[in-house]
């Protein structure tokens, strides 16, 4: 008698996936979360739904190593520094710009390294699960997490293992991505999906300097379009990719689309864009 093979964990399909994606992004108050962890669905189906359990598990148990009583956000801001920076090791390295796993929320949790952030959705994650007044900051060129009243500008780096940042340190960084001085609009409370799209775009950056890396760059794109606002140019990009891995029929079909929305404000665009989706039917020739 045969022995019987171990259960395997059920894996969500690649359209349940993207289907709850889209119910969660256009929830009243979207789980920045849950968002994240589908993107890991996405990019590893393996993971399964035991998986993506386990992440939210392990930031519920982080969450609860946190002290209790802290109100003030310095307090706050200096126990998740140490939690997390200093006895969980959670921060970055500049080899971590290199990896896919960098951008992907299950992959951070269990290598304790990644991008900024999604070191900062960490954070965040497990800061406001403990009951922190916590936010995530959207500096040009580097993601940064925020405590208590954004005025005050308390912000720790989770890369640098959560080491607080000084006005003049967070401006600098302003500065040095933009040429510009800092400005109020720089250190807001980042939106969610706006997080969730800057994720993707991270992403889409990754694949682009890998060109056998279409795959990802097709799924990063898809799931960027499902959020409830994007730029219209990813219609585009879509049709690139598709055309670029052979589907030469349905990438000019979204070309011409695509066109047909530009027309209006840039009519010799939409020419350009028609003209390339002909030249792609015609590869099938």
């Amino acid at each position: 008698m045969q022995p019987e093979e171990p259960e395997q964990p059920e894996q969500p399909e690649p359209e349940a996936v993207r289907q709850r994606f889209a119910r969660e992004a256009r929830a009243e108050r979207p789980d920045l979360a849950a968002l994240c962890l589908l993107i890991g669905a996405e990019a590893d189906p393996s993971l399964g739904e035991a998986g993506l359990d386990e992440a939210q598990v392990e930031l519920d148990r982080l969450a609860g190593l946190l002290p209790f009583g802290l109100r003030e956000p310095r307090a706050w801001a200096a126990a998740l520094t140490e939690l997390l920076g200093a006895r969980c090791g959670f921060l970055g390295t500049a080899s971590d710009y290199q990896r896919l796993e960098s951008s992907l929320l299950p992959e951070v949790l269990r290598r304790r390294r990644g991008l900024p952030i999604l070191l900062s959705v960490i954070w965040i994650e497990v800061a406001r699960r403990a009951g922190a007044p916590v936010y995530g900051v959207a500096l040009p060129g580097h993601f940064v997490v925020g405590f208590g009243d954004p005025a005050q500008r308390i912000l720790a780096d989770p890369f640098a293992g959560g080491r607080l940042l000084t006005g003049s340190e967070a401006e600098l960084l302003v500065t040095s991505a933009t040429g510009e001085p800092a400005t109020p609009p720089d250190f807001a409370p980042a939106d969610p999906l706006d997080i969730v799209l800057r994720i993707l775009n991270n992403i889409r950056a990754w694949s682009a300097a890998r060109l056998e890396r279409t795959d990802v760059a097709l799924w990063a794109v898809e799931l960027s379009l499902l959020l409830p606002t994007h730029p219209a140019r990813l219609r585009y990009d879509r049709a690139q990719l598709l055309v670029r891995r052979g589907q030469y029929l349905a990438g000019a079909a979204e070309m011409d689309e695509y066109a047909r929305v530009v027309e209006a404000v840039e009519p010799s665009t939409a020419e350009a864009i028609r003209r390339k989706a002909r030249a792609a039917r015609a590869m099938l020739n």
